[in-house]
């Protein structure tokens, strides 16, 4: 066994080196990559909040439909009770022809219904080319 004033210098050499070891980085150098990505984040969301969306589809005016055909619902969904809804875009032409139908949602039976029946619409014209958001709902 150690005498007294052995012990006592083993003990005090042990502290002062535990005391060595420790890391004394400040808590600021640790959060800063995390509050540096928070800001960004919150920088990169109020950016796209605050810019307004100047594509066509925002600045479409209603357009009128003149021929309307409504969609036929299918039978294969009536067999199996499937309901929904379904919602297409159309680009519409100037002279008022469905030019293009883009799928937006809902099951591609009822989608697909919803396509053969917009595709025979006739709207209004217009001065240029704009888009025009639809939503079907099926029930049996």
């Amino acid at each position: 066994m150690l005498p007294p004033v052995h012990r006592e210098a083993w003990h005090a050499a042990s502290q002062a080196t535990e005391e060595q070891k420790v890391n004394l980085t400040p808590f600021w150098r640790h959060a800063r990559p995390r509050r540096i990505s928070s800001i960004l984040f919150v920088g990169l969301l109020a950016l796209f909040c605050f810019i307004p969306n100047h594509s066509s589809s925002a600045q479409t005016a209603a357009r009128k439909v003149k021929t309307r055909v409504e969609p036929v619902y299918p039978e294969l969904a009536r067999r199996n009770n499937i309901s929904g809804s379904a919602r297409v875009e159309l680009l519409v032409t100037p002279d008022g022809r469905v030019k293009d139908v883009k799928v937006l949602g809902g099951n591609p039976v009822l989608v697909q219904a919803v396509t053969v029946a917009v595709v025979k619409w006739k709207y209004e014209p217009a001065a240029e080319e704009s888009s025009v958001i639809i939503k079907f709902d099926f029930n049996p």
